[in-house]
């Protein structure tokens, strides 16, 4: 069974919802059966690489709030990320345009490293507060993940696995995607935003399910099913039926 996760680097509720979706998942009977593939996705795709570096005044301007709303409402996700030992940094962190870091996370993947790229990608943005726009930064950051940091960069210097970014936004929004994290399980069942480790349970449990469907029996269980000797394999003795 396999589940699609959308997600953007620079979104503090897709490492929350990362975190509560792998709580849901290790929980899940089944969880060595599951398919995890991460999806590229912009929120901010008109950022300059150097954005503006100051995020209450970034989230202010593009919210129309206020730098003391900014500031009270990263706080709060600051906490809601302490309760799951994510650590927050957000007056540190650097505004840049994403692409270059997506980019990099199909590299990864073409390797097998998808899952560790994309959870040190997440890690450097809001705990690190390093630069993701920087291309000598995010081929250190594929070093740290066992990949080869000259390969890396010259990946990112050349342009590559441009058209797999675009071709995940578009998938995204042929099917709707309007913010992240978004995940799609089993091709059936859509879960927006980070929700609790238990819906995401549910909604495993209820996709696997519909695929390995299971069967009541009727009547009496106690009924000997082969009383006339019917059912023996020939050459074998009625006794051990």
């Amino acid at each position: 069974m396999k589940v699609e996760i959308w997600s953007d680097y620079v979104c503090p509720f897709c490492y929350i919802g990362k975190r509560k979706f792998e709580a849901g998942l290790q929980q899940f009977a089944h969880k060595e059966e599951i398919e995890i593939v991460y999806k590229s996705f912009e929120l901010a795709p008109d950022m300059p690489v150097d954005g503006n570096p100051n995020v209450y005044e970034m989230l202010a301007s593009k919210y129309g709030m206020s730098r003391e709303q900014a500031i009270a409402n990263t706080n709060n996700i600051t906490e809601q990320a302490k309760e799951l030992d994510l650590d927050y940094y957000f007056d540190r962190t650097i505004q840049t345009n994403t692409f270059d870091a997506h980019r990099l996370s199909h590299f990864a993947a073409s390797k097998g490293k998808l899952k560790e790229m994309t959870e040190r990608l997440l890690k450097a943005h809001f705990t690190d507060t390093l630069h993701l726009g920087n291309h000598d930064t995010l081929a250190d950051l594929a070093a740290e993940v066992g990949l080869d940091r000259a390969e890396a960069l010259q990946v990112l210097k050349s342009g590559e696995f441009s058209n797999e970014v675009r071709a995940d936004e578009q998938e995204a929004m042929q099917i709707g995607v309007r913010g992240v994290p978004f995940f799609v399980i089993n091709r059936k069942y859509a879960v927006s935003g980070a929700q609790s480790s238990e819906t995401f349970l549910g909604a495993l449990q209820k996709a696997w399910d519909e695929e390995h469907p299971s069967f009541t029996v009727l009547g009496d269980p106690d009924v000997d099913l082969c009383t006339d000797g019917s059912c023996i394999v020939p050459g074998q003795d009625k006794s051990s039926s």
